[in-house]
């Protein structure tokens, strides 16, 4: 297996700016225990808008969007999915159910794999939780019409097996520390890209492993913010930094620098984020004023209210309203137009409080 393998985790070198974002997640990790140390239902609150996140999230990157409203009924269980877009999220729904109610405690195993894909599937009528059968080259439709092969994954036959020897190798590579548990998740992630072991899916498993992976090693902070949203919200670098990657990876001669160094830049920013709403909300003592300022200063894109208000469970639209006020007031945000469309964003001025 390519990047797992001990002869190419041997040649792996890093710079000095990789070892420093190393060694930043790992004071990152050694925080974690203080910020989980928070009152039940701040943690509560985080997680909720994680799961909210990370189910929209990581379906758009795959071209799956459904509406705000069904979104948050999906979520919160008051409604069936009725088209094979509410299907999907509602499949995400509850693989992230199982991966942060179990994951951390089930091992990385193909059964484990398996079974995952079959809770994603799971609304679907053709069910999941089984290999591909046929070749799945990745298309790339161009705007002229025409078409090219993107990556050719390992062949099906072959995949089961493919698979198998990555997920022993990763297991040997942890326990003989051949590398740093943050350098062989991504790793095991860019493999499992290449094999490619399922007919639909692959995207969002890797997404959902790469939670379960980092919850085995300590790092939790996927449980209290989207890694999917930032995922998404870098959604060229995600994409093009797995190519980049993966180019030779058949031929054991890819360079795995561009895929890690976006990686742990996203996580980087995770627990940036992480630090700072834990902060923020204890700062304001809970107060459900803090929790929505808290969020708006979160946002990196223009936000509509909706959005804000279903990240906030519990808080009415009307205090939602009351900070977006104070906060213009302030000129911290400023609307982007006007009417039921309109969205808000940040000016750029420095938050005082």
């Amino acid at each position: 297996m390519p990047s797992l393998s001990p002869d190419y985790l041997a040649r792996l070198r890093f710079d000095g700016q990789q070892l420093a974002m190393l060694r930043a997640l790992g004071e990152h990790r050694g925080k974690q225990q203080f910020h989980l140390a928070q009152p039940p239902e701040v943690l509560s609150d985080l997680r909720q808008i994680a799961v909210a996140e990370s189910a929209a999230a990581s379906n758009r990157l795959e071209g799956v969007v459904v509406g705000a409203q069904r979104l948050k009924s999906l979520l919160h269980k008051n409604a069936a999915p009725r088209s094979r877009s509410e299907q999907e999220v509602a499949g995400y729904r509850d693989a992230l159910g199982w991966i942060h109610d179990s994951g951390a405690q089930r091992p990385f195993s193909e059964a484990g794999i398996l079974q995952l894909h079959g809770i994603l599937c799971r609304y679907r009528a053709q069910p999941g939780g089984h290999w591909k059968s046929a070749a799945d080259d990745i298309i790339e439709r161009r705007a002229e019409g025409n078409a090219r092969i993107r990556w050719r994954p390992v062949a099906a036959h072959r995949a089961p097996m493919v698979l198998s020897d990555m997920v022993a190798r990763h297991r040997s590579a942890l326990d003989r520390h051949w590398a740093d548990p943050l350098v062989l998740v991504p790793l095991a992630i860019l493999d499992f890209f290449c094999i490619h072991p399922f007919p639909d899916g692959n995207g969002r498993m890797a997404r959902l492993l790469t939670l379960q992976l980092l919850s085995h090693c300590g790092y939790a902070v996927g449980r209290f913010i989207s890694l999917e949203r930032i995922f998404e919200e870098a959604k060229a670098g995600y994409g093009e930094t797995l190519q980049a990657s993966a180019q030779g990876w058949h031929e054991d001669r890819h360079d795995v620098a561009p895929w890690l160094n976006y990686f742990w830049r996203a996580l980087l920013r995770a627990y940036g984020e992480f630090e700072e709403r834990v902060g923020s909300i204890v700062r304001g003592r809970g107060a459900k004023g803090e929790r929505v300022r808290a969020e708006i200063l979160a946002r990196h894109r223009p936000f509509s209210i909706s959005g804000i208000e279903a990240a906030c469970p519990g808080i009415s639209r009307d205090m939602v309203r009351v900070v977006l006020r104070s906060m213009k007031a302030q000129g911290l945000i400023a609307p982007t137009g006007k009417g039921r469309g309109a969205k808000w964003q940040h000016t750029g001025a420095k938050d005082a409080a």
